[in-house]
């Protein structure tokens, strides 16, 4: 399949298969490891900082698992970071592992050689939280980029409004982007007395966003004209394959808790497990699951082995994973009955997460748009 029918320069698959597509015996450890430290702290202190950011940072390395080694962190890639962030959903962690660590500290990376050095070295350490404002598309990135960024005698100074940025409020670093008199660039601007976050009113507790109000605020420039697109491109992919990762751990914990359900609880004498109603939904879900894997998994290894390839599979990532994600926790919720309906149960916080994240980066119809486009299939109008 190419980019178009008669455009034979450009394939959107690799020839050969990506190097860590299928897990091994790492990934397993990992896993392993990432599900013992969320069990260990699961349900304190919801939606604010905790000692889980802590430990994740210090004993997990999630700030530094996905950064070049020359850089200062640990060489691995978008393939291991996915499995922690796909432990992240299962877990419905609140912490910002996905904006912070998985996409955050890249922008950062991305910054001239010594100039955001202090910046970048909190940021890996974990003491310095990075949010990142991240329009889902060009259109919506001129049509919301408010801010604006003048040159003064002190540097780089921004003025305006970055909207419904993720952990807004308590980002100690923001990354947006900005008009400059000679086009747009992506900026790095610390906390300061310049910098107001104004929390919104979310669907979901667990994942809060601010519209971040910037009164000539001091920034540093990670970007020139030229490569901010690509910079744009690269950071919002990273950010779909993370949620797509993480959408994949939410239909696998909605799968397992369901599964649990259903197996205990008595109905006319039998479990409701046993219906065959209730098992061929049951399975539904596990293929749906199986679809969510495939698509992240692959994501993420081909943006490690051919990044320059990977738009295709990132959006179909996008599209399935937001997809399953829905489907998943509202299967869960009227497959546990009565109790399913109640905000109070556990399946409506899964719910409010899949629900508050189509927002993010794209609905399932976003991202299949872009898979038309990517392959060529523009939409035709029909008159009348």
């Amino acid at each position: 399949m190419s980019a178009a029918i008669d455009d034979v320069t450009y394939s959107p698959w690799p020839e050969a298969e990506p190097a860590g597509l299928i897990p091994g015996p790492e990934q397993a450890d990992l896993r392993s490891a990432m599900r013992a430290v969320l069990a260990r702290h699961r349900g304190r202190d919801e939606g604010g900082p905790t000692a889980l950011w802590r430990t994740l940072v210090d004993d997990m390395a999630v700030t530094m698992l996905s950064v070049p080694e020359d850089r200062g962190g640990l060489g691995y890639g978008m393939t291991d970071m996915a499995v922690v962030l796909e432990e992240c959903g299962r877990a419905l962690v609140s912490e910002p592992v996905l904006f912070a660590a998985g996409v955050g500290v890249h922008a950062l990376l991305r910054a001239p050689a010594g100039t955001v050095d202090e910046l970048l070295s909190g940021a890996l350490a974990g003491e310095l939280r990075v949010a990142v404002h991240l329009p889902v598309s060009q259109t919506r990135r001129a049509a919301t980029q408010v801010i604006t960024a003048d040159h003064a005698a002190d540097g780089w100074r921004l003025s305006g409004v970055a909207t419904d940025i993720v952990h807004g409020a308590s980002a100690d670093v923001v990354v947006v982007g900005a008009h400059t008199a000679d086009g747009a660039r992506v900026f790095a601007v610390p906390l300061s007395d310049a910098v107001r976050a104004v929390p919104r009113t979310v669907i979901d507790p667990t994942r809060p966003r601010a519209d971040v109000h910037l009164d000539s605020a001091a920034a540093s420039v990670l970007t020139e004209v030229a490569d901010t697109a690509s910079a744009l491109d690269d950071l919002t992919a990273r950010a779909t394959i993370g949620l797509a990762s993480e959408h994949t751990g939410i239909a696998d914990r909605m799968l397992e808790m369901t599964v649990e359900y259903v197996t205990t609880r008595q109905q006319f004498g039998r479990p409701v497990g046993s219906f065959q109603a209730v098992k061929h939904r049951l399975a539904d879900l596990l293929l749906s699951l199986e679809r969510a894997r495939s698509a992240s998994r692959f994501a993420a290894a081909l943006h490690d082995s051919s990044p320059d390839r990977a738009a295709l599979a990132v959006a179909i990532a996008g599209a399935v994973c937001t997809e399953v994600a829905s489907e998943s926790v509202a299967e869960a919720v009227q497959l546990h009955g009565g109790v399913g309906f109640t905000w109070e149960h556990q399946a409506h916080r899964y719910f409010r997460r899949a629900t508050g994240d189509e927002a993010l980066l794209g609905d399932a119809v976003y991202h299949r748009r872009r898979i038309a486009d990517l392959i060529g299939l523009n939409p035709v109008r029909v008159e009348g």
